[in-house]
């Protein structure tokens, strides 16, 4: 079969197989699949329509296709996603950056101001996309990346070396923002940004299988309500933030009235907004450590 086999069949064959399995950008995907497996630069298959196949490469496009027929991310089949206009490695053991997230180092940014030697933390960094992204961008900061997976911290840290800054950024496994308790920055840290999970468990089994089936768990799913972990960072994050210090988080559709309103009855903070993302979704909730004294909330 490989004899008479080229790539512009092959494409075409990949591209059915991926119909057959619902998959939307059938064609596109095909593409970005055969041009891996044949390692080829994506412009190049165009032009190399009428190439013959060998029977190696016939069997690697057909172990990726069959992959991505299973539903498994084109991400992970590939290893890395674009974010920010870098390339980040992607592993199971990391959440998949989304072009929404984007905003978060946006409105971070736009909001911040920040003066040499700033203090930021990043909770939740899974790919370390948000942490990389900052230091790629911000001269002269702190930055503390934190996660509680192990295996996530290693992809990020990767990604962190693969853009050169990984003397930027301190690494701390843990719980939210408990790593930070031995650090000695209670009320130094002048940005806390966050995408943390807010998936409540009714919305899970309707999750699309690349989702529910191949990324982790624990960096989708927060519990009943899906904004637990909010509530938590809103609580927590007052006694790390300096006197307008920021904190910035993602939100799911629909979350901003309920994170608002915690917000609101934590007391401590002021400038409360959220900011929309392209489809009009309120995507991310701002909040400034307000100055006067320490609350108690």
């Amino acid at each position: 079969m490989s004899d008479s086999l080229t790539v512009g069949k092959l494409l075409v064959n990949a591209q059915q197989m991926l119909e057959g399995a619902r998959i939307a950008n059938a064609l596109q995907e095909a593409r970005w699949l055969l041009a891996y497996a044949l390692e080829m630069k994506h412009h190049e298959l165009a032009s190399r329509t009428e190439q013959s196949v060998t029977a190696e490469q016939l069997a690697r496009v057909l172990s990726l296709v069959r992959r991505r027929e299973s539903r498994e991310p084109l991400q992970y089949i590939l290893g890395s996603q674009e974010f920010c206009g870098l390339d980040f490695s992607v592993t199971p053991a990391v959440l998949i950056p989304r072009p929404e997230t984007e905003l978060l180092i946006q409105e971070t940014l736009r909001e911040g101001g920040f003066a040499g030697g700033a203090v930021l933390v990043d909770v939740g960094t899974g790919s370390g996309c948000v942490a990389v992204t900052l230091a790629t961008i911000l001269g002269g900061m702190r930055i503390f990346a934190l996660d509680c997976s192990h295996d996530a911290l290693c992809v990020a840290k990767g990604n962190a070396e693969r853009h050169g800054v990984s003397d930027k950024i301190v690494w701390l496994e843990g719980d939210l923002l408990s790593p930070l308790r031995e650090c000695s920055v209670a009320g130094a840290v002048d940005a806390i940004v966050s995408n943390p999970p807010y998936i409540d468990e009714a919305e899970w089994e309707s999750l699309q299988p690349e989702v529910r089936d191949y990324e982790p768990r624990q960096a989708l799913l927060a519990g009943p309500q899906g904004t637990e972990f909010h509530e938590r960072l809103i609580h927590d994050s007052k006694q790390f933030l300096v006197p307008g210090g920021l904190l910035v988080m993602e939100l799911g559709q629909g979350q901003a009235p309920l994170v608002r309103r915690v917000a609101e009855a934590a007391g401590g903070y002021t400038g409360l907004q959220t900011v929309k993302d392209e489809a009009g979704i309120e995507r991310v909730l701002i909040a400034r450590r307000a100055c006067e004294g320490p609350s108690h909330g």
